[in-house]
């Protein structure tokens, strides 16, 4: 009864002992990035809708560059889910704000960084209510970033990504900019010219 015991369990020991044989697939792994295409799409509308409000532009400035049936059916869906009434008072206090900060950025005194937020870049000339006011302006855009982020399932440092591109070339001639060096992988500040 022993003997047969042992035996049964040496087996039972050797055959879990088995060999795993792992190989490349011979067909090349495919990813669909369709999902990640679309949300990008979507950020970039919501920022277009965000700074229309900023800039006063009115709401069909820009003429639609793909018109297929499915393309306004699909856009008139998404525009239904809108903008939170926290995200266009936010828009609102910057178009209001707007033209005291396009003369300082005109001047260099304050730029706009690689995350989409002001930085104040010449502390001489700085003026004691400017602190406040570039305060107020960053509160406003993260809380902008954040709901866009959360809006369309993506991270904030992605919105504030694609956020900052916008800003930098929408800001006035003059204005300091945080840009990537290609050369050096480094981001260095440069005056837009």
């Amino acid at each position: 009864m022993k003997i047969t015991f042992l035996v049964v369990m040496a087996m039972v020991f050797i055959s879990g002992c088995a060999r795993v044989k792992v190989e490349a697939p011979k067909e090349p792994i495919k990813v669909d990035i369709s999902m990640r295409l679309d949300i990008y799409q979507h950020v970039v509308k919501d920022i277009d809708n965000i700074e229309d409000i900023v800039s006063g532009a009115p709401k069909n400035a820009k003429p639609a560059e793909n018109k297929s049936w499915l393309n306004y059916f699909l856009n008139a869906a998404y525009a239904q889910e809108g903008l939170s009434a926290e995200v266009q008072a936010a828009a609102l206090r910057r178009r209001d704000r707007r033209a005291q900060l396009v003369s300082w950025l005109e001047k260099g005194v304050v730029g706009e960084n690689k995350s989409g937020l002001l930085e104040i870049r010449n502390q001489e000339s700085v003026d004691p209510s400017l602190g406040g006011l570039v305060r107020a302006e960053n509160d406003d855009r993260m809380l902008i970033y954040q709901a866009v982020a959360e809006k369309n399932g993506t991270s904030v440092e992605e919105v504030q990504k694609l956020y900052a591109k916008r800003l930098q070339d929408d800001s006035p001639i003059g204005t300091p900019i945080e840009v990537l060096n290609e050369t050096t992988g480094n981001y260095e500040w440069k005056v837009k010219k």
